[in-house]
């Protein structure tokens, strides 16, 4: 039986989100976040810019060559699917407020790119995607990658900020004891899912070994 819980349900789990990878180091980040989504049948949808695509070759050893097929190489048959829109298609269904989705999430964010949204400029399609979110009072998370930070920055990431981008920057924790960089990375990650209301358990949580019943 369709019910009108049963109808929402499913457009909910059809809308997905919206996933950037730009040049800032740190592409680890918006792969580990995507097996997260895609392992819980949450559609993805890519858009990565031509630097990121550079990042994925030289810190993670991708061939690059054919970017559709690399990303079906990572996450093809996984539960849920994705699709790829090349950051140059400014006319993509990303790019519309009338296309339903959850939010957007860039990981790693450049500074280029967090400038670009700060100014509304829309250059490209990640610059407009994320202009979209904020258009339409949906959900924007930024995982800004980069030290030391000057004051334009700083002031850029304050401008979002008060326009309720959620800005994450990759700082993992050490209370919870990591043992690996695969530790380190699933902390920062297990904060961006903190952040679009996914439950996970990709880390300790602080005070979860002290809570014991009276």
């Amino acid at each position: 039986m369709v019910t009108a819980e049963n109808v929402q349900q499913d457009r909910e789990r059809q809308a997905g989100w919206v996933l950037g990878i730009t040049g800032a180091s740190g592409a680890v980040y918006g792969v580990r976040l995507a097996e997260e989504l895609l392992s819980r049948g949450i559609p993805v949808h890519f858009v990565i810019s031509d630097a990121g695509w550079r990042v994925l070759k030289e810190e993670l050893g991708w061939d690059v060559t054919r970017r559709t097929e690399a990303l079906e190489r990572r996450f093809g048959g996984m539960a849920g699917p994705f699709r790829y829109h090349s950051n140059a298609d400014i006319g993509a269904s990303i790019a519309s407020g009338s296309f339903r989705t959850k939010g957007m999430v860039i990981a790693p964010c450049s500074m280029g790119t967090l400038s670009g949204i700060a100014r509304a400029a829309s250059d490209n399609l990640m610059e407009r995607a994320a202009d979209v979110m904020l258009k339409e009072g949906r959900k924007l998370i930024l995982l800004p990658r980069e030290t030391p930070l000057h004051a334009v920055h700083l002031q850029h990431m304050l401008t979002l900020a008060q326009m309720g981008v959620r800005i994450v920057p990759a700082m993992p924790a050490f209370y919870f004891g990591p043992q690996t960089l695969a530790d380190a990375v699933d902390f920062v990650v297990g904060k961006l899912l903190d952040q679009m209301d996914i439950p996970h358990r990709l880390f300790r949580r602080w005070g979860e070994d002290d809570e014991h019943d009276n």
